[in-house]
């Protein structure tokens, strides 16, 4: 299998992470006027579990370094199994309630406050599970980014004043429990594979390749649960059905499964970097996503169009900081 065998390929792997997993959202964006972000998740879903599986049975399964995804997945011990199936459970419902606060809050507000928070304990998380990089360094940068999220919360509701947007606490909270939910969910799947040698992996442990399939078909599962209830009860609006998800056109649905392969190779790309640079810094920087898409939302889709003077400047303020952040947390696995 394809396996990093340095720490500036780790970073740049975990670079590919953060474009991928802060820019997924836009494929949502596209289509949020004509289809619920209920019925756009499925889509997203399996475009996960495609990405996955193919990225198991490609790079997870050619050349001479450890093991192929079928033998992998054959000898896997059922707690590791279990571990990453309930990583893909908690990431789904992490996730569901991110995608509806970007679908009524936008990518410029629910990303950084829930993403950020995730970054926050999910790094410190990985931290003490697989102590690796320099703490000083580390926590520091998480730290700078810690007060990049309060700036932009800030800039937000000084924003919603002026605009005079609805629900604007509600989806604050929503993005902050997603937050919260999306920050355990690295653990469970880091903790079923061998962190410290995927060339020869402990019997028993599996490879990214291997984890991020079990990780995949968590979140299908869950989806039938989370999706059906939420599609029943929303969080805004009116109840839709899977009548209306078979309804939508070919090419609908082909943009949520774009969505969910763009974050999907995000994640394999992460994974797999994790052995080199350890969970807690790949983690990290992965999770810059937020910066990616504060950008997206605030340059591409005007998200704080008509905003004054002092939005503008927290705004640049909250980019350097969290350029800053990223910056000290790449240094600290030198």
């Amino acid at each position: 299998m394809f396996i990093v065998e340095s720490y500036p390929m780790a970073v740049i792997f975990c670079v590919v992470t953060m474009i991928c997993w802060g820019s997924w959202a836009n494929t949502q964006k596209i289509v949020q006027d004509r289809w619920r972000f209920e019925l756009f998740y499925w889509d997203y879903a399996v475009g996960i579990f495609l990405l996955a599986l193919v990225g198991a049975l490609t790079m997870g399964s050619t050349g001479t370094s450890g093991r192929g995804f079928i033998d992998d997945i054959q000898q896997a011990d059922s707690g590791n199994i279990i571990n990453a199936l309930i990583g893909g459970v908690v990431f789904n419902l992490a996730n569901i309630l991110l995608t509806a606060a970007i679908a009524n809050a936008g990518m410029a507000v629910a990303f950084p406050i829930g993403i950020g928070i995730a970054l926050i304990i999910g790094v410190l998380i990985n931290y003490l599970m697989h102590s690796k990089g320099d703490p000083y360094l580390l926590f520091t940068g998480v730290l700078l980014v810690t007060v990049a999220i309060v700036l932009n919360a800030t800039a937000y509701k000084r924003y919603a004043g002026n605009v005079e947007k609805k629900n604007v606490t509600k989806w604050v909270i929503v993005s902050v429990v997603a937050g919260v939910l999306m920050s355990t969910f690295y653990s469970f799947v880091a903790s079923g594979m061998d962190l410290d040698n995927f060339v020869s992996p402990a019997t028993g442990k599996m490879t990214p390749y291997t984890a991020f399939v079990i990780f995949a078909s968590g979140i299908l599962i869950s989806n039938v649960p989370f999706i059906t209830y939420l599609m029943h009860k929303p969080l805004e609006g009116e109840p839709t059905s899977y009548g209306a998800y078979f309804k939508g056109n070919f090419g609908t649905h082909i943009i949520g499964i774009i969505g969910g392969s763009i974050w999907g190779l995000g994640n394999l790309f992460n994974l797999i970097a994790a052995g080199k640079a350890g969970p807690a810094i790949s983690y990290g920087l992965g999770q810059g996503a937020t910066m990616v898409a504060a950008l997206w939302g605030v340059i591409i889709w005007k998200e704080f169009k008509g905003g004054d003077k002092t939005i503008s400047l927290l705004i640049k303020l909250m980019m350097v900081l969290f350029v800053t952040g990223l910056g000290l947390i790449i240094a600290s696995g030198n």
